[in-house]
């Protein structure tokens, strides 16, 4: 990521703070003026956007960091920590829904003042959906695991709002006040999965989990069309570290090469890579021919 997508980054981030405060007011005063026990845990899952965005701040700042001494790799593994906390965070607001909703279940009660209630809560609605589909999109462009997940929290919030306001239409058009908690328990159901998916997103980073699979296709055949003069490539490995992707792999070349010659073609390969993956850093290691291949092969397109 470059400087400038650092600042587009942090920027965000740092908005998310005031909004999730602005539309967590809104939703706590739809929950005041109705009394809904579905507009209230659409509140409480909008306390747990703030703690988040507080946290998604901090971290990206963090992960932003050059590399140092004591981080010689960069600290961008921050933001997949910032990343499983926000979506531990989604769990736990999906538990504070149920157990608002059973609580409500045996003594469902109508309305008060349901139309302000509608229209404040979907007005919040309309304002995290947007803003949500800024964070996703900018995190995805960056490659900023925590902004992305932070939008995908806010997304969820996105989908609770939705059902939240269609259990509400159907109490009040029924006259069966147990559709209010019923559709905050379904809801809560969908924020465990959006929870999950963000969890295991970041466990997978923070593993060193391989890019995907296009992605290391697009880096194949970047070094299959630039390594000319070499024998093969093997072992070729890949992994992802926040907004960096990392490339490693053996390069055979004939003994009788010169150095000056070897490091030319591994600079080729090097803005080859970078061109497809901005940004990543890449570690080449030449060896002559006779050397036994392992790992993933890449097939060098030959000169004609």
């Amino acid at each position: 990521m470059d400087g400038q997508g650092n600042l587009a980054v942090q920027r965000l981030a740092l908005w998310s703070i005031p909004l999730s405060l602005g539309v967590m007011g809104l939703k706590m005063a739809a929950w005041w003026v109705t009394g809904s026990v579905a507009l209230l845990s659409d509140g409480l899952e909008s306390t747990v956007n703030v703690v988040a965005a507080f946290i998604a701040y901090f971290v990206i700042r963090y992960a932003q960091k050059p590399a140092d001494h004591d981080h010689p790799f960069g600290h961008h593994k921050a933001e997949y920590l910032s990343a499983v906390t926000e979506g531990a965070l989604i769990v736990v607001a999906a538990l504070l829904i149920v157990n608002e909703a059973i609580g409500h279940l045996a003594a469902p009660r109508m309305l008060d003042a349901p139309a302000l209630g509608l229209a404040i809560n979907f007005a919040a609605g309309v304002i995290n959906a947007v803003w949500a589909q800024l964070l996703i999109r900018t995190g995805r462009k960056h490659r900023s695991a925590a902004l992305s997940a932070d939008g995908q929290h806010i997304m969820s919030d996105v989908v609770t709002s939705v059902g939240v306001l269609i259990g509400l239409f159907l109490a009040i058009a029924t006259g069966y006040p147990i559709f209010d908690p019923v559709l905050a328990i379904l809801v809560a159901v969908n924020i465990l999965y959006q929870g999950w998916k963000v969890i295991s997103h970041s466990i997978g980073g923070l593993m060193d989990q391989a890019v995907e699979p296009e992605e290391e296709e697009a880096i194949k055949q970047a070094i299959a069309t630039h390594a000319a003069g070499s024998i093969g490539v093997h072992d070729l490995k890949t992994r992802r570290a926040g907004s960096v992707t990392f490339v490693d792999f053996h390069l055979v070349v004939p003994a009788t090469m010169p150095v000056r010659q070897a490091h030319d073609i591994c600079d080729c390969l090097e803005d080859a890579i970078r061109a497809v993956h901005p940004g990543a850093s890449i570690a080449i290691h030449v060896e002559p021919e006779g050397e036994r291949a392992h790992g993933i092969r890449v097939k060098v397109v030959k000169d004609v």
